[in-house]
């Protein structure tokens, strides 16, 4: 009994059992016995292999089953065939084994099934390539619209940045009127002040006979 292996498998091991497995389909055997054999070989339960199979291996090769079912057809209906002319063939017709005349046929449908793998292919990738064209367009038209938004916020800005600069200038300029406009008042203040005290040095007062004050100029 092989040991159970509890490692991830590897691209051999996948390889090994897709061969093992196609050739069972091809041969009309079943796939446990398919898994079974792939168990012995790498070290696996048949279990294991049976649902690495069925849930990422068999994705990988659907073609091949198909060409590996046509296959395996073909082989029944030559074998039926064969035993038929066996059996109601006269001695002047030669009977033909199923194995002489089964590569022919193979091949052929192994090349029919091929074409057809590819024409499928490239329509599946012409849907792909339809898709991602469609998908680059829309996403040109993103880009530029988000351009053209990025170009409106840059000229929103420097209409911003001029008008704050104005706005700086304006400033400045009111506020070196108020600080002459502020000196213009100090100095009259202080002129005024002048005035008041040299009008009180000048006016001087004496006393008369009757004692009232009297203004002298």
């Amino acid at each position: 009994m092989s040991a159970i292996r509890q490692d991830a498998w590897s691209e051999e091991d996948d390889l090994i059992l897709a061969e093992v497995t196609l050739r069972h389909i091809r041969e009309g055997s079943t796939q446990l016995s398919a898994f079974e054999e792939v168990g012995e070989r790498i070290g696996r339960t048949a279990a294991a292999c049976g649902f690495r199979w069925n849930s990422f291996v068999r994705k990988k090769y659907e073609a091949a089953i198909q060409i590996a079912k046509a296959q395996r057809q073909k082989r029944n209906h030559m074998k039926k065939q064969g035993v038929v002319a066996s059996i109601s063939g006269s001695s002047s017709i030669a009977v033909l084994e199923p194995d002489t005349l089964a590569p022919k046929a193979d091949s052929f449908s192994e090349e029919a099934l091929s074409i057809d793998a590819v024409i499928r292919f490239l329509r599946g990738w012409k849907t792909t390539y339809q898709d991602m064209t469609r998908q680059i367009k829309l996403l040109e038209r993103e880009l530029q619209d988000t351009q053209e938004k990025l170009e409106q916020v840059r000229r929103e800005n420097d209409k911003l940045s001029k008008q704050v600069s104005e706005a700086e200038t304006d400033y400045r300029v009111v506020n070196d009127d108020y600080k002459a406009l502020i000196q213009i008042m100090d100095r009259a203040r202080k002129l005024a002040f002048l005035t008041e005290e040299e009008e009180e040095i000048k006016s001087r007062f004496k006393m008369d006979a009757n004692g009232n004050l009297e203004r002298i100029d």
